[in-house]
């Protein structure tokens, strides 16, 4: 749950529930809040699970584990994946060499599983494993003022650069980690982090002080993410195989054995996946349709079914509804050309598709999907 749920409420936040945590949902008037974001800057507490890992073979342990490599220093970090025998993701999650322990941020519903499953395969590793998720706050600071508006707030240290990077120092009297986002908004962005008993002073420090800030919650984040074509867990990446999303930033293919490395670079060497993640900009009714396709709605061309939806959001950026979707790799439809339909309950809908991202922000997502065109 929230960590600063009196301080949402004083600003008006409307709640929902993520897995097993309560996140803010919107603070009201999400479509202007997304621009604001997307002109400005703006602040939301994130819904991560923390795992912490500590001991002496720490970074060795959870680098035998995932799909990209730990960092060995102090002060940087790494995004990867926890596959499945049959290369399927279990999680995702940001790796941080935070000294004497590594920080472990998890979809929310992941972190005590993981905790769990880590624990029971140390045998003789000097290593010690905890769900840490309520030790601490985490706040993101997105939009294309961010840069100047942590510089507004933070003492005893710069920005730090580059992505995944970090750097210690204090805001409000509060001490506090700065991490350089990976642009999951299309946007230059950072990530505090601080203990949960010192969260309110430094949550109100972002919103309050210095440069201004708008608090946003998980509405915006989702339709800020899907503007910058990034994929996320619960929607993209749960249960699929990492190739076909096309997040090879979370990879390292020259990387020692891990389980279900077989599987990714099988495919790798085949050259091309089964399918691909592609943009869709559909075309709704002239009357002002604000039908929304579900999650797995059927993508169609031609008559044959090539592939399905992940979610889809009314853009306010563009005034328009766009897309994820899985299709066929060898689908074959160019950007802008010819039409595709998509199903819903009411009807189908026309689509075409659309290039990644969907908007240009002063950051590119390094979860683009991205392939290698054999």
């Amino acid at each position: 749950m929230t960590v600063v749920t009196e301080m949402h409420e004083t600003y008006g936040a409307g709640f929902l529930d993520r897995g097993d945590r309560r996140v803010v949902g919107d603070y009201g008037r999400p479509e202007r809040t997304h621009r604001a974001v997307r002109n400005g800057v703006g602040v939301i507490e994130m819904g991560y699970g923390v795992v912490v890992v500590e001991g002496n073979d720490r970074v060795e342990f959870v680098d035998d584990t995932v799909s990209n490599r730990v960092p060995g220093a102090d002060g940087a970090g790494v995004y990867a994946l926890l596959l499945d025998p049959q290369g399927r993701i279990e999680t995702d999650l940001y790796v941080y060499n935070a000294g004497e322990r590594l920080l472990c941020f998890t979809p929310p519903t992941r972190a005590g599983p993981l905790a769990e499953k880590w624990a029971g395969n140390v045998f003789i590793r000097d290593v010690e494993i905890r769900d840490a998720s309520t030790d601490f706050g985490v706040f993101g600071v997105h939009g294309p003022n961010s840069t100047e508006k942590v510089a507004s707030v933070l003492n005893g240290a710069g920005s730090p650069e580059p992505e995944l990077t970090f750097v210690r120092g204090s805001m409000g009297g509060e001490g506090v980690t700065v991490i350089a986002s990976d642009g999951p908004v299309g946007e230059e962005g950072y990530e505090i982090v601080c203990a949960a008993d010192a969260a309110n002073r430094v949550f109100e420090t972002l919103l309050s002080f210095g440069m201004n800030a708008v608090p946003f919650g998980y509405r915006t984040w989702d339709t800020l993410t899907l503007e910058a074509g990034t994929p996320l867990f619960d929607t993209e990446l749960d249960g699929r195989i990492p190739n076909v999303l096309g997040i090879r930033n979370a990879l390292d293919f020259e990387k020692g054995c891990y389980v279900g490395q077989e599987i990714v670079s099988k495919v790798e060497n085949r050259g091309r996946p089964s399918q691909r993640l592609v943009g869709l900009r559909l075309r709704l009714d002239p009357g002002g349709d604000d039908r929304l396709p579900d999650p797995g709605a059927a993508v169609t061309a031609g008559g044959d079914r090539i592939g399905e939806v992940t979610r889809a959001v009314e853009s306010p950026s563009l005034e328009a509804t766009i897309a994820l979707a899985l299709v066929d790799f060898d689908a074959g439809f160019d950007v802008g050309g010819e039409p595709m339909s998509v199903g819903t309950d009411d009807g189908a809908i026309d689509a075409v598709r659309a290039a990644l991202p969907f908007v240009d922000g002063s950051a590119v997502s390094e979860r683009l999907p991205t392939y290698v065109e054999a």
